[in-house]
């Protein structure tokens, strides 16, 4: 086995990681959030759908609710407790197995997604190139990015931690590195979004989703946001022939 078990999907699935998207911010930033991954889905309607590490149920939830065929990939039976727990197990199909050796044939699922998972695996390379093993078309990720207001992280990080109480340290990407590793493995990025100028964190701290609208508005209009927004959510295709 020239792989180690990778099981950072268990914190993202827990209890106490979804209080962080429990208040009036955090259900504004699953919305957005929410919107970007579906209509990236729309050029594929009711395909059946890989989620590796999504047991916090931010992607395969509203994508079940939508009429696709989900199967969620997990590191143990433990990283299901959050996604059974808001959908009850309606238009979810669990399934336990390694996520850097992930358990199905080649091309067996026409999309794959997989959120708030690169950031905290050590072998991210390895997932990239499964994903892409996996999936007849489309992978769809999200990252942190390093050309951002995250180049901040370590003076923000004790605020954050304050705030969070249980954040984590996390890496951070380019949108190079990020797409030469997925054009090692024949897929091209198709669209991305960046999703906020400001860190997450602030929002967090604001509370009102009113009030995040509005101040995400002028960096989005000056283009502020598309050269330094994050985290970015970038769907990657296969290239043809």
């Amino acid at each position: 086995m020239d792989f180690y078990h990778e099981d950072c999907d268990l914190h993202s699935a827990s209890a106490e990681y979804a209080k962080r998207f429990s208040g009036p911010a955090g259900r504004w930033m699953l919305a957005l959030q929410s919107r970007i991954v579906l209509r990236m889905l729309k050029e594929h309607p009711t395909v059946a759908v890989l989620d590796v590490g999504g047991g916090h149920g931010q992607i395969s939830v509203p994508a079940a609710q939508q009429g696709y065929k989900i199967t969620c990939l997990g590191s143990s039976a433990e990283a299901f407790n959050q996604v059974q727990a808001v959908a009850g197990g309606e238009g979810v199909l669990t399934r336990v197995g390694e996520l850097l050796d992930i358990p199905f044939e080649a091309k067996s699922f026409e999309v794959v997604t997989c959120f708030r998972i690169l950031a905290h695996c050590r072998g991210w390379q390895r997932l990239v190139g499964e994903m892409c093993r996996v999936s007849r078309s489309d992978v769809i990720v999200d990252y942190p990015l390093s050309r951002s207001v995250n180049a901040l992280t370590p003076l923000l990080f004790g605020a954050k931690k304050g705030i969070e109480k249980n954040t984590r340290d996390y890496a951070l990407f380019s949108e190079a590195e990020v797409d030469h590793q997925f054009r090692e493995h024949g897929f091209e990025r198709a669209s991305a979004t960046k999703q906020f100028f400001f860190p997450m964190v602030v929002h967090r701290m604001l509370g009102a989703p009113a009030l995040s609208s509005l101040i995400e508005i002028i960096p989005r209009v000056l283009g502020l946001t598309s050269l330094l927004g994050s985290p970015i959510i970038a769907c990657y295709r296969k290239r043809a022939g």
